[in-house]
């Protein structure tokens, strides 16, 4: 599991909309959210430019690795 900051996220459906646009890349992961600290957690994904890519499609800015 890792931990990566992601700004933009303010509710419900901007964590779902990351959640979703992880899930196309790397289908097999896992994620939780939290919006109040701005991170997002991830599971088996090994390659954090995947996770790059996901938040950016998903119209957020991906600040790196906690």
């Amino acid at each position: 599991m890792a931990k990566y900051l992601v700004d933009g996220m303010t509710c419900g459906g901007c964590a779902a909309s990351v959640e979703r646009a992880i899930k196309e890349l790397a289908p097999n992961s896992t994620v939780s959210v939290d919006l109040a600290a701005k991170e997002i957690t991830v599971g088996g994904v090994d390659d954090d430019a995947v996770i790059q890519q996901a938040v950016e499609n998903a119209g957020f800015e991906y600040k790196g690795q906690v």
